[in-house]
């Protein structure tokens, strides 16, 4: 598989600039959220900003906000914007067409992966940002009444 870590870095900061409201949070203030480093998660961000799922204002009191409501980005948006490759990798060169398996198998396997990535989609589609951060909001329930 060559699915990163962008993804879930991705999806983590924009359910903190979920919680975050109107308010704009700083690439350090999500960066201590995700104990990471505030160079990476700027790098993420500005994939996000491309995809026009997070806005970014400059200067004194700038940071980073959602550019639409949590319930209309789902995951898969989130790994849209990161993410430049299938998820499953091919064969990196053409197999033997001497081998009766090497002259089918790139195909059906081709065929295989690109039905268990739209499956994937179909999935990250349907749960939105909201939906996290309700989650996050449930377990942190849960937790102070233990």
């Amino acid at each position: 598989m060559s699915v990163s870590s962008r993804s879930a870095v991705a999806i983590h900061a924009l359910t903190k600039l979920a919680q975050g409201g109107e308010t704009s949070l700083t690439s350090v203030e999500i960066a201590e959220s995700l104990a990471s480093n505030p160079v990476l998660v700027r790098r993420i961000l500005g994939n996000l900003r491309d995809a026009d799922l997070v806005l970014s204002t400059e200067g004194r009191g700038g940071g980073w906000t959602l550019a639409r409501p949590a319930r209309d980005i789902t995951l898969f948006d989130a790994y849209r914007a990161v993410e430049g490759s299938p998820v499953l990798s091919r064969h990196a060169h053409p197999p033997s067409a001497e081998c009766e398996v090497g002259r089918h198998m790139q195909a059906i396997v081709d065929e295989e992966f690109r039905n268990a990535e739209q499956a994937m989609e179909e999935q990250l589609g349907r749960t939105t940002i909201a939906h996290l951060l309700q989650k996050v909001f449930d377990i942190e329930a849960a937790a102070q009444t233990r």
